[in-house]
């Protein structure tokens, strides 16, 4: 860190104090603060989904000074080994993460290896600060099913683009609800749309709106495997992901279908977006 830069940051912030009466170690702790890096949570996240699915060490674009902040605390937190800090957040990192998550006290879901707002802020304590927040929010009920507030807030918006409702079959924190769902319901951000009474033309464009506002989202059929058809959606970057529903949309990313099988995606292109950049757009 250069010299200039904390120097100018601490006049600065004695200015501020003499002129709002802030004291003066008050302003010196605020001054630390802003000198501090930053770490993307929104960039963070993305490449802890994407990273583990990639068949080679490419880099998520826009998270490797994130990503080798995070890695470098969990390192000197001896929970990840110097070799991996290197700006991939691939399944090592994870791992790490998810034993840092556990020493914490999360337990479950919680500790889904996924950096939260919670963990995450912990982790940067005098050491970078969290920018981009991505939070999932409250378990709340919606059409008699369980989902978190930012997905009950995507199924909105997805909805007033498409002028119609949409009917869930299955909602999110559904441990062994369904096991034809391999566990991707278990966490949070994932739901099962009906398609009873749409026509090809209408389930596509179902398909493209989930995308268009944040989801990994694929027609399902019978042929695929044992379950009607159905449109299964889940909520890019949820931090409360179940590991199963991360990989499927590490594999969106990577153009594939979200199945075990990893075949190409068979839904409608579109831009690859979070909820939160699609707000921005």
């Amino acid at each position: 860190m250069k010299l200039p830069s904390c120097a100018a940051a601490l006049t600065a912030a004695v200015l501020f104090a003499s002129l709002t009466g802030v004291s003066g170690a008050s302003a010196a702790q605020a001054a630390d603060a802003e000198a501090l890096p930053s770490v993307n949570m929104e960039a963070t996240v993305k490449a802890a989904q994407i990273d583990p699915r990639r068949p080679d060490s490419t880099l998520t674009p826009g998270a490797e000074d994130s990503v080798l902040l995070v890695e470098q605390a969990l390192r000197d937190r001896s929970f990840l080994d110097a070799k991996w800090v290197d700006g991939y957040f691939g399944t090592t990192t994870v791992t790490a993460y998810a034993n840092y998550q556990k020493s914490l006290g999360f337990t479950g879901l919680d500790a889904n290896g996924l950096p939260g707002k919670t963990s995450l802020t912990k982790l940067g304590a005098g050491r970078f600060k969290v920018t981009d927040v991505i939070d999932p929010g409250t378990p709340v009920s919606t059409g008699g099913f369980v989902v978190n507030t930012r997905t009950r807030s995507m199924l909105a918006e997805a909805k007033r683009l498409l002028g119609r409702d949409l009917k869930l079959d299955q909602g999110s924190n559904n441990p062994g609800g369904d096991p034809t769902s391999a566990g991707t319901h278990d966490g949070g951000g994932v739901v099962d749309i009906s398609v009873k009474g749409m026509n090809s033309a209408t389930r596509t464009a179902v398909v493209r709106a989930l995308r268009l506002v944040g989801f990994a989202a694929w027609l399902r059929s019978p042929q695929q495997d044992n379950w009607p058809w159905h449109i299964h959606a889940a909520a890019i970057s949820d931090t409360s992901l179940s590991g199963q529903a991360q990989h499927q949309i590490g594999d969106y990313y990577l153009g594939l279908n979200g199945l075990a099988g990893r075949g190409p995606d068979d839904g409608p292109k579109v831009t690859i977006r979070t909820w939160e950049e699609y707000q921005r757009r």
